[in-house]
């Protein structure tokens, strides 16, 4: 594997921020899942070193912004799963595809029930079970990443 540098890092990360805030709507908006989540996922268990809790704050301070809700709910959500994320990724190299792909699931699930809980404690209502979809298009995205990953270039990341 070739290392890592910064610049690929942000390039990704402003990559999937694009996409964050493209005008979605309709079902496409229901399903869009958490770009910048999961690219933050991937740097996090890929290149520790580099991508950290800080860089997850910094990213979760600027998804709030973009979103224009409850100021600081991203950015706390977004720390607590890079240090989940960050306790178990020595024990990633030991996961099959599948997996991993269980793990990832669980912690955009956990993302998404943090957000969850900070915005019934603001007043929200209760959403339906359609709340979730984006952790289920979250990890299809995931498996096609390391799916095509794996594929073209014969590496298998962590």
């Amino acid at each position: 594997m070739r290392p890592v540098g910064l610049k690929d890092i942000y390039f990704s990360l402003i990559v999937a921020f694009t996409l964050y805030l493209l005008p979605w709507a309709g079902f496409g908006l229901m399903l869009r899942p958490d770009f910048v989540l999961l690219v933050l996922l991937y740097w996090l268990l890929r290149a520790p070193q580099l991508c950290n809790v800080g860089t997850a704050w910094t990213l979760g301070i600027l998804v709030d912004l973009a979103s224009g809700g409850l100021f600081g709910q991203y950015a706390l959500a977004y720390a607590f799963t890079a240090f989940v994320a960050l306790t178990y990724q020595r024990r990633l190299v030991l996961f099959n595809e599948w997996q991993q792909a269980g793990y990832i699931l669980l912690l955009l699930l956990q993302t998404q029930l943090t957000l969850l809980i900070l915005k019934l404690f603001a007043g929200s209502d209760l959403p339906g079970w359609s709340y979730f979809l984006p952790s289920a298009s979250g990890v299809l995205l995931w498996q096609l990443v390391v799916y095509s990953r794996v594929r073209v270039t014969g590496i298998k990341d962590s």
